[in-house]
């Protein structure tokens, strides 16, 4: 592989676009100003101007939002599993109904990971623009996500409708629904009802990673974060484990899958025979499956990466042990 063939795999933070008119609440007030990025897979995009970076997906999708202060994402439910975690930025978490359930506050490099099935949200609550890094459960992430009717009503009022096709129509442009296709409908109250809203007592000890931890556990050796027997026991048809500059071994190694590197803090090298790349904060590298290769911190200082792999555990809700 050359220079130039490995950079095909690899997406530059610096590189990514955005789309603003990804979701629903597009036009809302409060959820106007976000960035939806999908780097590697589709993800949830239920806009035709969303670019895709990488199209080819190894199992999962990896996406990105970017939101101003005080910005949010509105409640929705997704399928398959939906991992966040700390770029840049301060970032509230909440979930329930109507977002009262519970909440959690991420600084950067803390990792969530979020049930299935139950109502979620998050918003920018630093001082600065704010970046979440994503992963999301199976090749078509699960094929889109739902709202809470609240969401659907309010994005009607500011003329963007839902087709039943997942595809947004904006009357402002003098889009209409296409001869056909219906409104997406909203959930009953009967299913209302019976979505689970965990105590935040619940929630934060099983679905939430802090970054000081895991540096701190990561000294001789990766550390497994989500995973079966990972610090947040899961099996969304992927793995998530965390590297330290203590615990990048630096050696060749390759892996049965493919696996996407996600740089953190600091600057990784990246080399296979003599060929390499250097990834940084908010890079996004994709490895196929047997491919020989070393990561290790280029520099001095703090220096730590995500790495998610793929395997062949479907995709689906959140596992909760056998």
């Amino acid at each position: 592989m050359t220079s130039q063939e490995m950079e095909k795999w690899i997406v530059r933070y610096g590189d990514l676009i955005p789309c603003k008119t990804a979701f629903i609440d597009a036009h809302t007030p409060g959820s106007n100003q976000k960035e939806n990025f999908t780097i590697i897979g589709g993800g949830v995009s239920e806009s035709s101007d969303q670019h895709v970076h990488l199209k080819e997906t190894p199992g999962f999708n990896i996406g990105a939002a970017g939101q101003p202060p005080k910005c949010r994402n509105s409640l929705h439910i997704h399928s398959t599993a939906e991992v966040f975690f700390v770029l840049k930025g301060r970032w509230r978490f909440f979930w329930g109904r109507w977002g009262t359930a519970g909440e959690v506050v991420l600084e950067e490099g803390d990792i969530i990971n979020i049930p299935t099935g139950i109502f979620r949200g998050f918003e920018n609550i630093g001082t600065d623009y704010g970046m979440i890094m994503a992963i999301l459960g199976g090749d078509d992430a699960g094929g889109g996500v739902t709202w809470a009717p609240q969401v659907i009503e309010d994005a009607a009022e500011h003329g963007l409708i839902l087709g039943e096709n997942g595809r947004l129509y904006d009357s402002k442009k003098g889009e209409k629904l296409p001869s056909g296709v219906k409104p997406m409908p909203v959930l009953s109250d009967d299913v209302l009802s019976r979505i689970p809203e965990p105590t935040a007592k619940e929630f934060v000890p099983n679905y939430v990673g802090r970054y000081s931890d895991l540096i701190s556990l990561a000294t001789n050796q990766s550390v497994e974060v989500i995973g079966e027997h990972g610090l947040l026991s899961d099996k969304p048809g992927f793995k998530v484990d965390f590297v330290s500059r203590n615990s990048a071994i630096g050696g060749v190694e390759k892996f049965e899958h493919a696996v996407v590197l996600m740089p953190m803090r600091g600057h990784w090298r990246l080399s296979s025979g003599n060929t390499g790349a250097t990834l940084n904060p908010g890079d996004t590298c994709l490895l196929p499956a047997n491919f020989q290769h070393s990561i290790k911190p280029s520099m001095s200082g703090e220096a730590s990466l995500y790495r998610i792999f793929s395997n062949d555990d479907p995709a689906g809700p959140t596992w909760v042990g056998n």
